[in-house]
C-alpha cells in the first residue's frame, strides 16, 4: 500500500486483505525507521492506535520499505492496549475518587500510578511491570521491618492490595509472560528485551510479498548456498527446526537488502512505470518486452539518481534495474525461487495472504519459507499468466495450465481459482532443469543404470513405440526429453502438448528439425485452440516425423494410437501417461479413455518410473522401476495371457535396475523384430546385444570420464548429441570394414574421439 502525498505522517489505514484487517501505519518522511523494538514512540503510537482499532490481525509500518507485524506479535500488543483501556475507563485506578482512600499515602500513590499507566504502560510496559514489581517489593519489606509485635496501617495494606491487583492484571499479559524468563538478561529499561518477541518482517514498498527475516527459535543451519550471481545474487539458508518435519527454506533476495536511497529510487521509478501497463500484443514476446523495460529502467533510475544525488555504481545500477523489471512486468519473488537449480516445485496454496510459500527442494524434499505473497501479488500474476497463455481464468474456467519462460528459466504453472478453490488462487510451478535432461545424466544421479540408458537408446533407434509412465513428480517428462536427444538430428520430430515442458528449445539450437504444436488443455474450458485429437491428427500430414505427446490424458488417445499404427517401424511414437506398472497403463488407456483392446497393442515398449521412499519416510529419490514389451499374442487381458514381458527390473535391495532372464536369453519379441530389419543382426542375439552393451558402455564411460575429468559439461545435451552422433558416424565406419559395429572396435574409437573433444573443453 502506499499512502497519498498529503497523508499525515502517523496516520493510518486499515484495508481489508484475504479475510483479516491490516492496519497501515504511514511513516513516510519521518526521521526514524519505524521498530517497536527500538523506539518507545513508534510503540506508545501503535498502542494508541489499537485501542481505537481492536480488530487487527497485521500491522504494517509503511516507508521507503515496509515493516510488517503478524498477529501472534500484534496479539501481545492488543492485550497491553486492552489492559491501558480497562485501568484509564473501566477501573480508573488514577482517578482521585479510586486513591482518595489511601491518606497520606495519595499523592505518592498518585503520582507511581499516574507514570505506570499513563505514561510507561503504553510505550514502555515492560518498564512499567518492572517498576511495579519494585515498589510493591519495597512496600512489603517496609512493612516486615516494622516486626511482628507492630500494627500494619489499613491505608498502606490497601495501597499494597492494590499493587498486587496491577501486578496481577500485568502477569496476564502474554507480552509480560513470554518476556519473563528475559528478565536477568536485560537492565531495567533496556529496550533490546523486545527484540526477543517482536521481529518485523520485511516488505519493500514496491512489492507486497513479504519476507519473515527471523531465523526459527532454536534452527539449526543445513546448508547455505547463493543463487543466481553478481549484482543479483541471492543467499538460501536451509534450517532444520526441532520437532518439525518440514526444513525451512530462508530466501534473502536482494531486493530486501537494500539501504534506503535503493529504496527510494525504486519506489519513484515504480511509480512511473506503473502508469504502462503491458498489453497482451507485449507478452506475445515476453524476452523481447523484458529487455526494453529493462533498458527503461536502468536509464530512469540513472535519471532519478542523479536528480537527488544518489551515486550508484554499475552494479548497483543493473541490480536496482532487475529487480524493478522483476516487480512491474514481472513476477516477483517467484523469479527469484525460479533461479534457484535445486528447487523442483514452488506451491502458493490459498488464501495466499495467510499462508508461507511451500517449495519442493531436490536435496531436501518439501520446505516452508520465510515468503508470504499477497492478494496483489496473486491478482498480478494471474493477469499476466492470462496475457501470456492466451486462456481464460475465471469463474466459467477455474483452471489454468501454461509455462512460464525467463531466459534460461522455464516452468510449467499450474493455476486454480475459485470455485474450485475455496480460499481463491492458488498455484504451482513445476521448474524445468535449465538445460535438457541426458540418459548420462540419469545414470549419474541413480535415476537408471548404463544398462538401461543402452537399451532405451536401442529402442529409440529401432523406431518403437513408447509410453514413460508414472506418478506425479516422477520425471514422466525429463525422462521423455532426453529420449529426444538419442532421436538422430536427422530425423524430423514434431511433439504436441498442451503446456510447453518438452526440452524443444534446446533442442532447435542443435539444429533439430523440431516443430512444435500446442494444443488446448485437457482440463481447461473453450478456448480457440486446436484439441490435442485434432493436432495428432494434422501431425500425420506434416510429413515423415517422429511423433511426441508430452502427456496422454484425454480422447487424444485413440489418435495417438491411430498414429501408432500408422507410424510403426517407421518412426518413434511416444509420450508420457499416468501409471504405476504396465498393466495400470493398459487399465487407464482401454478402459478409462476408450482404446480399443486391439489398438493398444501398438504399444511396443512402457518405461515405468516413480519415486522410491525410505523407511522413515523423510527421503525419496526417483528411479525407473521397469522396462517392459507388449507382446501381440493376446486378446483379451495382457496381465493373465503373458502380454507384459519385464526386460529390466529394478532390485529395491541393490537400488539397481536388474536385466531379467528374458532379456539376457534373447527373448525379446521386440528386439527380435528391431534386428530382423538391419543387415549383419537378423538372427544373430549375440550381435543385438553386443550393440545394446555398446551403447551402454559409451554410456557409462561419458559418466566416469565427466566425474574424473572434473568436466560436468559433457553429461549435457550439446555433448551428448554430439557423442551420439560421434558413435552412430563411427559404427557406420566399423560397418563398412568388418560388416557389422562389433562393440570393441567401435568403443575403442569413440573413446579416443572422446579424448580429443574433451581436449577441447579445457582438459
Amino acid at each position: 500500500m502506499m499512502f497519498k502525498g498529503d497523508a499525515a505522517l502517523y496516520s493510518y489505514e486499515v484495508v481489508r486483505d484475504s479475510g483479516e484487517n491490516v492496519m497501515y501505519v504511514n511513516y513516510l518522511g519521518d526521521r526514524i525507521v519505524p521498530s517497536l523494538v527500538d523506539f518507545s514512540e513508534v510503540m506508545g503510537r501503535t498502542i494508541d492506535a489499537l485501542r481505537e482499532e481492536s480488530n487487527i490481525a497485521r500491522i504494517v509500518f509503511v516507508q521507503q520499505r515496509n515493516y510488517s507485524y503478524d498477529f501472534s506479535q500484534v496479539r501481545m500488543l492488543q492485550g497491553v492496549a486492552a489492559l491501558v483501556t480497562f485501568l484509564m475507563k473501566q477501573e480508573r485506578i488514577v482517578s482521585s475518587e479510586r486513591l482518595s482512600g489511601l491518606g497520606e499515602d495519595y499523592e505518592e500513590a498518585y503520582v507511581f500510578l499516574n507514570r505506570i499507566v499513563n505514561e510507561l504502560l503504553s510505550v514502555d510496559p515492560i518498564l512499567a511491570y518492572r517498576e511495579l514489581r519494585g515498589k510493591l517489593f519495597r512496600l512489603k519489606a517496609q512493612q516486615v521491618k516494622r516486626g511482628k509485635g507492630q500494627s500494619v496501617r489499613s491505608r498502606e495494606s490497601d495501597y499494597v492490595r492494590l499493587l498486587e491487583k496491577l501486578e496481577g492484571w500485568f502477569e496476564d499479559l502474554e507480552l509480560v509472560r513470554r518476556l519473563k524468563d528475559f528478565f536477568d538478561s536485560y537492565s531495567v529499561g533496556d529496550r533490546a528485551i523486545y527484540g526477543e518477541v517482536f521481529r518485523a518482517d520485511i516488505m519493500p514498498n514496491f512489492t507486497f510479498t513479504r519476507m519473515v527475516a527471523k531465523i526459527p527459535t532454536d534452527a539449526e543451519i543445513v546448508k547455505q548456498y547463493s543463487i543466481a550471481s553478481g549484482s543479483d545474487e541471492s543467499l538460501v539458508s536451509i534450517f532444520k527446526v526441532p520437532n518439525k518435519a518440514k526444513l525451512v527454506y530462508h530466501l534473502s533476495p536482494p531486493e530486501y537488502l537494500l539501504d534506503e536511497d535503493h529504496h527510494m529510487l525504486l519506489n519513484l521509478a515504480r511509480n512511473v512505470l506503473i502508469e504502462h501497463r503491458p498489453t497482451a500484443e507485449e507478452f506475445s514476446d515476453p524476452e523481447r518486452t523484458r529487455q526494453v523495460f529493462y533498458n527503461v529502467a536502468r536509464d530512469l533510475i540513472s535519471d532519478l539518481a542523479g536528480s537527488k544525488n544518489v551515486v550508484l555504481s554499475y552494479g548497483d545500477l543493473k541490480k536496482l534495474a532487475n529487480i524493478l523489471v522483476r516487480h512491474t512486468i514481472g513476477f516477483g519473488v517467484l523469479e527469484v525461487l525460479l533461479q534457484d537449480e535445486d528447487l523442483q516445485d514452488i506451491m502458493v496454496n490459498a488464501p495466499v495472504s495467510l499462508s508461507k510459500i511451500f517449495v519442493r527442494h531436490n536435496e531436501f524434499g518439501e520446505c516452508v519459507s520465510n515468503l508470504v505473497p499477497s492478494m496483489e501479488d496473486a491478482d498480478s500474476w494471474a493477469a499476466k499468466f492470462r496475457m501470456i497463455s492466451g486462456r481464460a481464468l475465471d469463474e466459467a474456467n477455474p483452471i489454468l495450465d501454461t509455462n512460464l519462460e525467463l531466459g534460461d528459466v522455464s516452468a510449467r504453472v499450474a493455476i486454480i481459482q475459485e470455485p474450485l478453490s475455496a480460499g481463491g488462487l492458488a498455484y504451482t510451478l513445476r521448474r524445468h532443469r535449465s538445460k535438457p535432461w541426458t540418459l548420462p545424466l540419469f545414470i549419474k544421479n541413480g535415476m537408471m543404470d548404463s544398462l538401461s540408458a543402452g537399451l532405451l537408446s536401442f529402442m529409440i533407434d529401432g523406431a518403437r513405440t513408447m509410453l514413460v509412465a508414472g506418478t506425479r513428480s516422477s520425471g514422466k517428462t525429463s525422462l521423455l526429453g532426453a529420449l529426444l536427444l538419442e532421436i538422430m538430428p536427422n530425423k524430423r520430430i514434431i511433439t504436441i502438448e498442451d503446456t510447453l515442458e518438452l526440452p524443444v528449445s534446446a533442442m532447435r539450437k542443435l539444429d533439430y528439425d523440431i516443430l512444435s504444436m500446442k494444443v488446448r488443455s485437457a482440463l481447461g474450458g473453450e478456448s480457440s485452440e486446436v484439441s490435442a485429437e485434432e493436432g495428432i491428427r494434422a501431425s500425420l500430414r506434416l510429413g515423415d516425423s517422429s511423433l511426441i505427446v508430452g502427456e496422454i490424458r484425454s480422447s487424444e488417445a485413440k489418435a495417438l494410437y491411430e498414429a501408432m499404427r500408422v507410424g510403426a517401424l517407421a518412426n518413434v511414437v511416444a509420450g508420457t501417461i499416468h501409471g504405476g506398472s504396465p498393466y495400470s497403463v493398459f487399465d487407464r488407456v482401454c478402459n478409462d479413455l476408450d482404446v480399443p483392446v486391439t489398438s493398444f497393442k501398438a504399444t511396443d515398449i512402457i518405461v515405468v518410473a516413480n519415486p522410491i521412499k525410505t523407511a522413515d519416510g523423510l527421503h525419496s529419490w526417483r528411479r525407473v522401476l521397469s522396462i517392459s514389451e507388449v507382446r501381440k499374442h493376446w486378446d483379451k487381458d495382457p496381465l493373465a495371457e503373458g502380454g507384459f514381458v519385464d526386460l529390466m527390473k529394478y532390485d529395491v535391495k541393490r537400488d539397481k535396475l536388474e536385466a531379467t532372464d528374458d532379456l539376457m536369453n534373447g527373448d525379446s519379441e521386440i528386439m527380435k523384430e528391431i534386428a530382423s530389419n538391419v543387415k549383419g543382426w537378423a538372427g544373430d542375439w549375440d550381435a543385438v546385444w553386443d550393440n545394446v552393451l555398446l551403447r551402454a558402455k559409451i554410456k557409462q564411460e561419458s559418466v566416469d570420464f565427466s566425474i574424473r575429468e572434473n568436466l560436468p559439461e559433457i553429461l549435457e545435451g550439446d555433448f551428448t548429441v554430439m557423442s551420439n552422433n560421434a558413435f552412430h558416424q563411427i559404427s557406420d565406419e566399423v560397418t563398412g570394414d568388418v560388416g557389422v559395429p562389433k562393440g570393441d572396435i567401435v568403443f575403442a574409437k569413440w573413446k579416443r574421439w572422446l579424448e580429443v573433444e574433451a581436449k577441447k573443453l579445457g582438459v
